[in-house]
Formats: C-alpha cells, sequence, structure tokens
C-alpha cells in the first residue's frame, strides 16, 4: 500500500467561495492513502482560515502559503517539490470530485499498468448545478504528444494522475500565468514515451463562472498560439496545422 500513496494538489487564490466544498470532495474520498497540499497565492479574502479550519480536522492537508502573488504554475510546482508520494493528483480550488475518483483511477492506472492517466469531467455551475454537459466521455484509449498538440481530447487538469517517478526531472510547470497544465502535459508526453490514458467516467465536476478565465474564447485562442509558438517552438506552418484542428474542435464540438 506504500507505493500507492498519492500527493493531491491545489493551488488557492481568493478561492473562499468554493475552497470548502473542494477539500470535502478530496477529505471523503473512498481511497483515503493521501495527502492534500494546498498552497495560497496571497489571498485578500478568508482562503487561509478556511483551509486551516480544516487542517485542525485532519492531519493529511498542508498548507503552504507564497509570500508575494507569483500564479498557479509557481503554486503547483512549490506543491510538487514538498510532496512525498509516489502518485501526484490535481485538483483546481474551485473543482469537485466524485467520491470514488482517486480509488477508481488508481485501480485503472493499476491495471493498465500506465504512469499518465486522466477522466471525464462533467460542468457546474456557480450553484455547483450541471448544465448537463460532460467533457471526453467518449473518448478512449491513449493519447501522444502529436494528439495533444491538436487537442484530441479535453484533459482537465482536476482529472489527471500522473507517477512521479516515470517522468523524474520533468515534473515543473512552465512558468506562465494561463495554459501552464496543457503546457505541462506537452511537456512530459514530449520528452518520455510515455501516453496519456483516458478512463472515461466523469469522475470530475469542473466549474465555470460566468468570470471563469476559460470563458473567454479569444484568449484561449491567443494562449494556444502561444504555447506552440514560443513554448513548444513550433514552425510556423505545424503551428497553423495544430491550431486549425484546435479551432475546429473547439467551434463545433466544446464549448
Amino acid at each position: 500500500m506504500t507505493n500507492d500513496l498519492i500527493s493531491i494538489i491545489t493551488p488557492t487564490y481568493n478561492s473562499s467561495l468554493y475552497i470548502a466544498e473542494t477539500i470535502e470532495s478530496v477529505i471523503n474520498q473512498s481511497y483515503k492513502e493521501f495527502e492534500f497540499i494546498l498552497v495560497d497565492d496571497c489571498s485578500n479574502d478568508n482562503t487561509v482560515d478556511i483551509i486551516k479550519s480544516y487542517i485542525t480536522k485532519d492531519s493529511r492537508i498542508r498548507l503552504i502559503e507564497n509570500k508575494i502573488n507569483r500564479g498557479a504554475a509557481f503554486s503547483r510546482n512549490i506543491a510538487i517539490s514538498k510532496s512525498n508520494h509516489n502518485y501526484l493528483a490535481f485538483i483546481d480550488s474551485d473543482d469537485v470530485w466524485d467520491r470514488s475518483k482517486l480509488a477508481k483511477q488508481l485501480l485503472f492506472m493499476k491495471n493498465k499498468k500506465v504512469s499518465f492517466s486522466f477522466t471525464a469531467f462533467e460542468i457546474i455551475d456557480s450553484n455547483s448545478k450541471s448544465n448537463g454537459r460532460t467533457v471526453d466521455t467518449k473518448q478512449n484509449g491513449s493519447f501522444s504528444y502529436d494528439d495533444m498538440l491538436v487537442k484530441k481530447a479535453t484533459l482537465g487538469c482536476s482529472t489527471v494522475i500522473l507517477y512521479k517517478k516515470a517522468f523524474t526531472s520533468l515534473l515543473e510547470m512552465p512558468s506562465i500565468r494561463t495554459g501552464q497544465d496543457y503546457a505541462f502535459w506537452l511537456k512530459l508526453l514530449k520528452n518520455t514515451d510515455e501516453k496519456a490514458f483516458i478512463l472515461p467516467l466523469p469522475l470530475t465536476k469542473y466549474r465555470i463562472t460566468p468570470n471563469s478565465i476559460s470563458r473567454n474564447k479569444i484568449n484561449k485562442a491567443k494562449r494556444q498560439w502561444f504555447i506552440y509558438r514560443e513554448i513548444e517552438q513550433l514552425s510556423l506552418l505545424k503551428s497553423c496545422y495544430c491550431f486549425y484542428f484546435y479551432a475546429f474542435r473547439a467551434i463545433f464540438k466544446r464549448k
């Protein structure tokens, strides 16, 4: 069992509206063998107080407080560097896990003998109500670096579990303010022989609110182009090719 311990990572910033629901979904997991590392990025609401109230009740929860605001990538990297266990799982501070998420996904990884997995997810609103939409439930199999360049699967950050030993020195997210998780998945897949395997069950609830960064499609498109050209350093031709397929899927198959 000791080899199956999981380090769960959550960056927070002014997350007081939803962080309690997120924490509850983690500590109520049917799979209990984990540590939960939250990194607060200088919140000016009562996010830290809420987290500390849970620390007094559950010794698996740890809080790290950044001295200055550095962004989600920095916060996740701090947590990764402080993690003690063989598996890494990610959940954002407004998302929610199904109670069986860790148990089912870890069993999936061990049965398949894979090091990188993600699940489908359900969309919820600011009131935690489903809009009836699920993402990636119709996907199956595995996804390579080239697959992910054209976003053949969404690969939500809060759905991912990684086996750390498969990626060793690669476990650092690029220092960009948005899209760092997508750039991170590309980095892992590009520099190893690993693939990302989908468990097509909606075991995560992904929250979209009117103020969500992910709602701005123009900014998402700009971010995608930036990652192609500046992070991945693709040629102009290949960037255009990848962006065409990304845009097609964004328009016709996704929110």
